[in-house]
Protein backbone atom coordinates (compact mmCIF):
# COMPACT_ATOMS: atom_id res chain seq x y z
CA UNK A 1 0.00 0.00 0.00
CA UNK A 2 1.06 3.05 -0.74
CA UNK A 3 0.44 6.71 1.44
CA UNK A 4 -2.77 8.38 0.97
CA UNK A 5 -2.94 12.39 -0.92
CA UNK A 6 -2.09 14.41 1.46
CA UNK A 7 -4.70 17.17 0.48
CA UNK A 8 -7.49 14.77 1.68
CA UNK A 9 -6.72 15.02 4.89
CA UNK A 10 -8.28 12.55 7.07
CA UNK A 11 -7.84 13.17 10.48
CA UNK A 12 -6.46 10.18 12.11
CA UNK A 13 -8.90 8.75 15.40
CA UNK A 14 -6.90 7.93 19.01
CA UNK A 15 -6.03 4.39 18.84
CA UNK A 16 -7.93 1.97 21.02
CA UNK A 17 -6.33 -0.97 22.81
CA UNK A 18 -6.23 -4.14 20.83
CA UNK A 19 -9.24 -5.26 23.26
CA UNK A 20 -11.71 -2.72 22.11
CA UNK A 21 -10.73 -2.79 18.46
CA UNK A 22 -10.58 -6.28 17.71
CA UNK A 23 -13.81 -7.51 15.32
CA UNK A 24 -13.88 -11.37 13.45
CA UNK A 25 -11.83 -13.37 13.02
CA UNK A 26 -9.23 -12.10 15.84
CA UNK A 27 -7.52 -9.16 13.71
CA UNK A 28 -7.07 -5.57 15.12
CA UNK A 29 -8.93 -3.53 12.93
CA UNK A 30 -8.78 0.86 14.36
CA UNK A 31 -12.23 2.70 14.87
CA UNK A 32 -11.62 4.68 11.65
CA UNK A 33 -11.79 1.87 9.63
CA UNK A 34 -7.85 1.51 9.13
CA UNK A 35 -7.54 5.15 7.79
CA UNK A 36 -4.88 6.38 10.11
CA UNK A 37 -2.71 2.55 9.55
CA UNK A 38 -3.06 3.39 5.63
CA UNK A 39 -1.53 7.10 5.89
CA UNK A 40 1.77 5.43 6.36
CA UNK A 41 4.18 3.15 4.27
CA UNK A 42 3.43 -0.80 4.66
CA UNK A 43 6.92 -1.13 6.74
CA UNK A 44 5.68 1.19 9.23
CA UNK A 45 2.40 -0.24 10.31
CA UNK A 46 1.35 -1.31 13.63
CA UNK A 47 2.29 -5.33 15.37
CA UNK A 48 0.19 -8.25 14.44
CA UNK A 49 -1.66 -8.56 17.82
CA UNK A 50 -1.41 -12.00 17.78
CA UNK A 51 2.35 -11.80 17.97
CA UNK A 52 2.12 -9.17 20.93
CA UNK A 53 2.83 -11.82 24.14
CA UNK A 54 5.68 -12.87 22.07
CA UNK A 55 7.51 -9.66 21.35
CA UNK A 56 9.07 -8.48 24.47
CA UNK A 57 8.36 -5.11 25.25
CA UNK A 58 10.35 -2.55 27.49
CA UNK A 59 8.97 -1.26 30.70
CA UNK A 60 6.72 2.05 31.67
CA UNK A 61 5.76 2.37 27.47
CA UNK A 62 2.46 2.22 25.95
CA UNK A 63 1.60 -1.08 24.17
CA UNK A 64 -0.57 1.30 21.61
CA UNK A 65 2.92 3.13 20.74
CA UNK A 66 4.46 -0.43 19.96
CA UNK A 67 5.94 -0.04 16.23
CA UNK A 68 7.29 -2.69 13.86
CA UNK A 69 10.36 -1.63 11.54
CA UNK A 70 10.17 -3.24 8.45
CA UNK A 71 12.93 -3.50 5.71
CA UNK A 72 11.98 -1.90 2.43
CA UNK A 73 11.94 -5.03 -0.24
CA UNK A 74 12.13 -2.65 -3.30
CA UNK A 75 14.54 -0.54 -4.88
CA UNK A 76 11.23 1.94 -4.69
CA UNK A 77 10.51 2.04 -1.50
CA UNK A 78 14.23 2.20 -0.36
CA UNK A 79 14.56 5.19 -2.64
CA UNK A 80 11.30 6.72 -0.71
CA UNK A 81 13.27 6.39 2.54
CA UNK A 82 16.39 7.62 1.45
CA UNK A 83 14.56 10.70 0.18
CA UNK A 84 13.42 11.19 3.88
CA UNK A 85 16.58 10.20 5.49
CA UNK A 86 19.25 12.95 7.03
CA UNK A 87 21.69 14.22 4.48
CA UNK A 88 24.38 16.64 4.78
CA UNK A 89 22.63 19.59 2.11
CA UNK A 90 19.24 19.26 3.64
CA UNK A 91 16.05 19.60 0.86
CA UNK A 92 14.38 23.02 0.94
CA UNK A 93 11.84 22.97 3.73
CA UNK A 94 8.17 22.82 3.21
CA UNK A 95 5.40 24.25 4.54
CA UNK A 96 2.04 22.60 6.10
CA UNK A 97 -1.20 25.03 6.40
CA UNK A 98 -4.13 24.37 8.66
CA UNK A 99 -7.55 24.96 9.69
CA UNK A 100 -8.81 24.87 13.31
CA UNK A 101 -11.76 24.27 14.35
CA UNK A 102 -13.18 27.63 13.51
CA UNK A 103 -11.82 30.38 11.25
CA UNK A 104 -12.52 33.48 10.00
CA UNK A 105 -13.15 35.35 6.28
CA UNK A 106 -10.01 37.11 7.29
CA UNK A 107 -7.91 34.28 8.12
CA UNK A 108 -8.77 32.11 5.26
CA UNK A 109 -7.79 34.38 3.25
CA UNK A 110 -4.14 34.98 5.19
CA UNK A 111 -4.11 31.31 4.81
CA UNK A 112 -4.70 31.25 1.21
CA UNK A 113 -2.06 34.17 0.45
CA UNK A 114 0.54 32.41 2.30
CA UNK A 115 -0.10 28.90 0.09
CA UNK A 116 0.17 31.15 -2.57
CA UNK A 117 3.24 32.50 -2.16
CA UNK A 118 4.53 28.93 -1.10
CA UNK A 119 2.75 26.91 -3.02
CA UNK A 120 6.32 25.72 -5.32
CA UNK A 121 6.76 23.97 -1.22
CA UNK A 122 3.59 23.74 0.19
CA UNK A 123 0.89 21.55 1.50
CA UNK A 124 -2.69 23.00 2.44
CA UNK A 125 -5.27 20.81 4.08
CA UNK A 126 -8.76 22.62 4.05
CA UNK A 127 -10.21 20.84 6.07
CA UNK A 128 -11.20 22.01 10.13
CA UNK A 129 -9.12 20.54 12.98
CA UNK A 130 -10.95 20.43 16.47
CA UNK A 131 -8.27 17.96 18.10
CA UNK A 132 -4.88 20.71 16.96
CA UNK A 133 -4.71 22.75 20.73
CA UNK A 134 -0.76 24.45 20.31
CA UNK A 135 0.58 25.33 23.55
CA UNK A 136 -1.20 22.54 25.39
CA UNK A 137 0.14 19.28 26.66
CA UNK A 138 -1.03 16.54 24.22
CA UNK A 139 -2.69 19.16 21.97
CA UNK A 140 0.17 19.20 19.14
CA UNK A 141 -0.43 15.42 18.59
CA UNK A 142 -2.22 16.07 15.29
CA UNK A 143 0.36 18.44 14.07
CA UNK A 144 2.96 16.05 14.34
CA UNK A 145 0.96 13.71 13.20
CA UNK A 146 0.08 15.69 9.64
CA UNK A 147 3.90 16.90 9.66
CA UNK A 148 5.07 13.66 9.42
CA UNK A 149 2.03 12.78 6.80
CA UNK A 150 3.68 15.29 4.80
CA UNK A 151 7.29 15.48 5.47
CA UNK A 152 6.59 19.17 6.20
CA UNK A 153 8.93 21.21 8.72
CA UNK A 154 6.93 24.31 8.99
CA UNK A 155 4.02 24.68 10.44
CA UNK A 156 1.08 27.46 10.31
CA UNK A 157 -2.13 27.34 11.36
CA UNK A 158 -5.23 29.29 11.66
CA UNK A 159 -7.85 29.56 14.70
CA UNK A 160 -10.63 31.71 15.78
CA UNK A 161 -12.60 32.56 18.95
CA UNK A 162 -13.77 35.16 20.94
CA UNK A 163 -10.81 35.28 23.35
CA UNK A 164 -8.01 35.04 20.37
CA UNK A 165 -9.47 36.60 17.10
CA UNK A 166 -7.40 35.71 14.03
CA UNK A 167 -5.22 33.81 15.19
CA UNK A 168 -2.29 32.37 13.63
CA UNK A 169 0.59 30.20 15.06
CA UNK A 170 3.81 29.75 12.98
CA UNK A 171 5.96 26.73 14.10
CA UNK A 172 8.72 24.27 13.28
CA UNK A 173 9.75 20.98 14.05
CA UNK A 174 12.38 18.99 14.55
CA UNK A 175 12.26 15.21 13.48
CA UNK A 176 9.03 15.57 13.27
CA UNK A 177 8.11 16.64 17.00
CA UNK A 178 7.57 20.22 17.71
CA UNK A 179 9.95 22.41 18.08
CA UNK A 180 9.26 26.19 18.45
CA UNK A 181 5.91 28.10 18.27
CA UNK A 182 5.21 31.68 18.25
CA UNK A 183 1.19 33.11 17.93
CA UNK A 184 0.17 36.29 16.32
CA UNK A 185 -2.96 37.97 15.66
CA UNK A 186 -3.78 39.51 12.33
CA UNK A 187 -5.02 43.02 12.19
CA UNK A 188 -5.36 45.67 8.73
CA UNK A 189 -5.19 42.50 6.74
CA UNK A 190 -5.03 43.71 2.93
CA UNK A 191 -5.17 40.10 0.22
CA UNK A 192 -2.97 40.17 -3.13
CA UNK A 193 -6.09 40.65 -4.95
CA UNK A 194 -6.75 44.22 -3.64
CA UNK A 195 -4.23 45.80 -5.31
CA UNK A 196 -3.67 47.34 -8.48
CA UNK A 197 -0.15 47.43 -10.08
CA UNK A 198 1.30 45.74 -13.86
CA UNK A 199 0.86 41.71 -13.67
CA UNK A 200 4.16 42.03 -15.45
CA UNK A 201 6.07 42.84 -11.91
CA UNK A 202 4.17 39.86 -9.91
CA UNK A 203 6.46 37.43 -8.66
CA UNK A 204 7.82 34.64 -10.46
CA UNK A 205 7.37 31.04 -8.76
CA UNK A 206 10.63 29.77 -7.18
CA UNK A 207 12.10 33.08 -7.17
CA UNK A 208 14.23 34.01 -3.75
CA UNK A 209 13.10 37.20 -1.75
CA UNK A 210 14.99 39.75 0.01
CA UNK A 211 14.12 40.63 3.45
CA UNK A 212 14.20 44.29 5.56
CA UNK A 213 14.20 44.39 9.27
CA UNK A 214 13.24 48.06 10.45
CA UNK A 215 13.58 48.72 14.36
CA UNK A 216 15.87 48.25 17.34
CA UNK A 217 12.92 46.11 18.65
CA UNK A 218 13.85 43.00 16.68
CA UNK A 219 17.04 42.88 18.63
CA UNK A 220 16.03 43.67 22.31
CA UNK A 221 12.86 42.24 22.34
CA UNK A 222 13.34 38.61 22.65
CA UNK A 223 9.73 38.12 21.01
CA UNK A 224 10.25 39.68 18.19
CA UNK A 225 13.46 38.61 17.76
CA UNK A 226 12.23 35.18 18.02
CA UNK A 227 9.16 36.10 15.40
CA UNK A 228 12.03 37.19 12.67
CA UNK A 229 14.10 33.97 12.87
CA UNK A 230 10.21 32.29 12.36
CA UNK A 231 9.55 34.46 9.28
CA UNK A 232 13.02 34.05 7.70
CA UNK A 233 12.45 30.35 8.08
CA UNK A 234 9.37 30.35 6.76
CA UNK A 235 9.96 32.11 3.44
CA UNK A 236 13.09 31.99 2.73
CA UNK A 237 13.03 28.86 0.13
CA UNK A 238 16.21 26.65 -0.64
CA UNK A 239 19.47 27.38 0.26
CA UNK A 240 21.59 27.86 -2.88
CA UNK A 241 25.51 29.06 -3.40
CA UNK A 242 25.15 31.00 -6.57
CA UNK A 243 22.32 33.69 -7.52
CA UNK A 244 21.26 35.16 -10.40
CA UNK A 245 19.95 38.77 -10.07
CA UNK A 246 16.71 38.38 -12.45
CA UNK A 247 15.60 35.42 -9.89
CA UNK A 248 15.25 37.86 -7.16
CA UNK A 249 12.26 40.04 -7.98
CA UNK A 250 10.79 40.56 -4.52
CA UNK A 251 11.48 42.13 -0.98
CA UNK A 252 9.43 41.36 2.40
CA UNK A 253 9.38 44.36 4.44
CA UNK A 254 9.10 44.26 8.17
CA UNK A 255 9.20 47.43 10.40
CA UNK A 256 8.42 46.95 14.21
CA UNK A 257 6.23 49.27 14.65
CA UNK A 258 5.99 48.60 19.16
CA UNK A 259 7.74 46.05 21.17
CA UNK A 260 4.55 43.36 20.48
CA UNK A 261 3.27 44.62 17.06
CA UNK A 262 4.96 44.10 13.38
CA UNK A 263 3.81 45.71 10.13
CA UNK A 264 4.42 43.11 6.91
CA UNK A 265 4.31 44.21 3.79
CA UNK A 266 5.50 42.01 0.38
CA UNK A 267 6.65 44.42 -2.53
CA UNK A 268 7.71 43.83 -5.90
CA UNK A 269 11.59 44.86 -7.46
CA UNK A 270 11.21 46.95 -10.42
CA UNK A 271 14.89 47.12 -12.29
CA UNK A 272 15.67 50.61 -13.96
CA UNK A 273 18.46 52.47 -15.59
CA UNK A 274 21.21 54.11 -13.84
CA UNK A 275 23.65 54.49 -16.07
CA UNK A 276 26.04 52.19 -14.10
CA UNK A 277 26.38 48.59 -14.52
CA UNK A 278 24.08 48.24 -11.34
CA UNK A 279 20.58 49.21 -12.16
CA UNK A 280 17.87 51.19 -9.49
CA UNK A 281 15.25 49.33 -7.59
CA UNK A 282 12.25 50.56 -6.94
CA UNK A 283 9.54 48.98 -4.61
CA UNK A 284 6.30 48.29 -5.83
CA UNK A 285 3.28 46.91 -3.37
CA UNK A 286 1.74 43.95 -4.59
CA UNK A 287 0.74 42.30 -1.18
CA UNK A 288 0.06 40.87 0.99
CA UNK A 289 0.29 43.69 3.96
CA UNK A 290 -0.41 42.77 7.72
CA UNK A 291 -0.18 44.25 11.35
CA UNK A 292 1.10 40.77 13.54
CA UNK A 293 0.14 41.77 16.79
CA UNK A 294 2.33 39.00 19.28
CA UNK A 295 0.52 37.06 21.71
CA UNK A 296 2.70 34.22 22.98
CA UNK A 297 5.62 32.62 21.93
CA UNK A 298 7.66 29.02 22.93
CA UNK A 299 11.47 28.68 22.50
CA UNK A 300 13.10 25.11 22.16
CA UNK A 301 14.87 23.49 25.20
CA UNK A 302 18.29 24.33 25.26
CA UNK A 303 19.35 20.15 24.83
CA UNK A 304 17.00 20.07 22.27
CA UNK A 305 18.65 23.09 20.40
CA UNK A 306 21.94 21.75 20.96
CA UNK A 307 21.04 18.48 19.08
CA UNK A 308 19.11 20.72 16.36
CA UNK A 309 22.18 23.13 15.61
CA UNK A 310 24.76 20.29 14.95
CA UNK A 311 26.65 20.93 12.02
CA UNK A 312 27.82 17.88 9.95
CA UNK A 313 31.65 17.45 9.07
CA UNK A 314 31.74 17.67 5.26
CA UNK A 315 34.63 15.39 5.09
CA UNK A 316 35.74 13.85 2.00
CA UNK A 317 34.26 10.16 1.30
CA UNK A 318 36.59 7.66 1.61
CA UNK A 319 35.81 5.27 -1.02
CA UNK A 320 34.71 1.64 -0.09
CA UNK A 321 35.29 2.26 3.58
CA UNK A 322 32.21 2.51 6.03
CA UNK A 323 32.07 3.57 10.12
CA UNK A 324 29.80 1.03 11.96
CA UNK A 325 29.15 2.11 15.77
CA UNK A 326 29.62 -1.99 16.37
CA UNK A 327 32.24 -3.00 14.26
CA UNK A 328 34.31 0.47 13.78
CA UNK A 329 35.90 0.85 10.78
CA UNK A 330 35.46 -1.37 8.00
CA UNK A 331 36.11 -1.62 4.01
CA UNK A 332 35.79 -3.52 1.05
CA UNK A 333 38.89 -4.78 -0.80
CA UNK A 334 38.56 -5.58 -4.31
CA UNK A 335 41.08 -7.86 -5.95
CA UNK A 336 41.80 -7.89 -9.27
CA UNK A 337 41.28 -11.86 -11.61
CA UNK A 338 44.78 -13.56 -11.56
CA UNK A 339 45.91 -14.55 -14.91
CA UNK A 340 47.52 -17.95 -14.42
CA UNK A 341 49.34 -17.76 -18.01
CA UNK A 342 51.25 -14.61 -17.13
CA UNK A 343 52.60 -15.49 -13.89
CA UNK A 344 56.31 -15.94 -13.18
CA UNK A 345 56.97 -19.55 -12.25
CA UNK A 346 60.79 -20.25 -10.60
CA UNK A 347 62.61 -23.12 -9.03
CA UNK A 348 63.16 -20.82 -6.13
CA UNK A 349 60.03 -21.21 -4.28
CA UNK A 350 59.72 -21.79 -0.64
CA UNK A 351 56.96 -24.02 -0.93
CA UNK A 352 58.62 -26.66 -3.35
CA UNK A 353 61.95 -27.04 -1.21
CA UNK A 354 60.89 -30.28 0.81
CA UNK A 355 59.68 -31.78 -2.28
CA UNK A 356 63.94 -30.67 -3.53
CA UNK A 357 64.92 -32.22 -0.37
CA UNK A 358 62.82 -35.29 -0.21
CA UNK A 359 64.20 -35.60 -3.62
CA UNK A 360 67.49 -35.48 -2.66
CA UNK A 361 67.08 -38.05 0.51
CA UNK A 362 65.21 -40.56 -2.16
CA UNK A 363 67.84 -40.43 -4.97
CA UNK A 364 70.75 -40.83 -2.48
CA UNK A 365 68.83 -43.60 -1.03
CA UNK A 366 68.93 -45.64 -4.34
CA UNK A 367 72.31 -44.70 -4.71
CA UNK A 368 73.15 -47.04 -1.78
CA UNK A 369 71.01 -49.95 -2.38
CA UNK A 370 73.05 -50.07 -5.90
CA UNK A 371 76.61 -50.07 -3.96
CA UNK A 372 75.19 -52.57 -1.55
CA UNK A 373 73.82 -54.96 -4.30
CA UNK A 374 76.99 -54.31 -6.24
CA UNK A 375 80.04 -54.24 -4.28
CA UNK A 376 82.68 -54.58 -7.01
Amino acid sequence: TTPENPQTNERPSAPLPSSLATGGGGRTRPPDGGRASRCFPSFARGVNPSLEASVPFPRGLSKMSKMAIRVPKSMRAKRELLKHAPKLVENGKKMLILHGTKTSAVLNSVLADLFHLKRDHAVKYTKKNDSIRPFESGGETSLEFFSLKSDCSLLVYGSHSKKRPNNLVLGRTYDHHIYDLVEVGVENYKSIESYAYDKKLAPKLGTKPFFAFIGEHFESVEGLKHLKEMLLDHFKGEVVENLNLAGVDRIFVCTAISPTTVYMMHCALRLKRSGTSIPRMELVEVGPSVDLVLRRHRQAAESLQKEAMKAPGHAKKVKNVTNNPVEGKQGRIYIPDQEVSKLTVTSNIKGLKRERRDAKKNKEHSKKQKVAENPE
